[in-house]
């Protein structure tokens, strides 16, 4: 009896929303793969695979699956191990694998949670993906830092405490996972003179990008992909 070979599994980036920002070999390996698997919330359509629809072969198998947010690290270990087990089906069964991640799947992105889990079984390449904080960048046209500048990605979700000393610190920073806790960062800057600084910009580089004074944002409206970006304030 012939072994069967297992397939590969591949974690493409497919940028922060422009589907023009995918790159020339995620697209390549998105339309060669016969299984496409992708993350989103139960109750909401995956935003990575809405950036790649375009690409879609419609010939492919399409897997979907959930990972827990805000859990425990502990008490989220047996949820992830079972979300994964249709993809490392898949690949046992010889079958190749891409997995969208929106931005870039090491950074924050959910294809973290299966590369620690299913690289030491299945020959693993990963193809990174234009960042959240460059797409924001870009589209609301400002450089982020300048020569030895310190730039530093802070976490919305920390304390007032850490995300102060944070800022004080850095030169450059983009904030995300705004959401919740909009109206405490917000507070923040204020405290620290960076208000006049700040930029706020929702789902960046998408159709539906919102580029709004930081002063005008309603905190009630504030989606996950947001982000507040303060630049380094050197010019040269």
């Amino acid at each position: 009896m012939v072994a069967i070979q297992t397939g590969r599994l591949y974690g493409i980036g497919v940028g922060p929303g422009d589907p023009e920002l995918l790159t020339l070999k995620a697209f390549r390996l998105l339309q060669a793969a016969p299984v496409v698997a992708y993350q989103s919330a139960n109750d909401h359509e995956s935003i990575a695979r809405s950036i790649v629809a375009p690409y879609l072969t419609g010939k492919q198998i399409e897997v979907c699956f959930h990972f827990p947010r805000a859990l425990d690290p502990e008490a989220a270990q047996e949820l992830y191990a079972e979300a994964i087990k249709p993809i490392a089906a898949h690949l046992s069964a010889g079958r190749d694998v891409v997995v969208l991640c929106a931005g870039d799947p090491l950074f924050y992105g959910s294809f973290m949670y299966l590369f620690t889990r299913l690289a030491d079984r299945f020959i693993t390449e990963i193809v990174p993906g234009v960042s959240s904080p460059m797409g924001a960048a870009a589209a609301i046209g400002m450089p982020l830092c300048y020569r030895n500048d310190i730039f530093s990605v802070l976490s919305a979700t920390l304390s007032v405490e850490v995300l102060t000393t944070q800022l004080v610190n850095a030169d450059a920073v983009a904030i995300i996972k705004l959401r919740r806790h909009f109206d405490k960062v917000r507070q923040i800057l204020s405290d620290l003179d960076l208000l006049d600084r700040a930029k706020y910009i929702e789902r960046a580089t998408a159709t539906d990008q919102k580029i709004i004074s930081i002063e005008d944002v309603e905190p009630r409206d504030v989606p996950y992909f947001s982000m507040i970006i303060v630049p380094s304030k050197t010019q040269l």
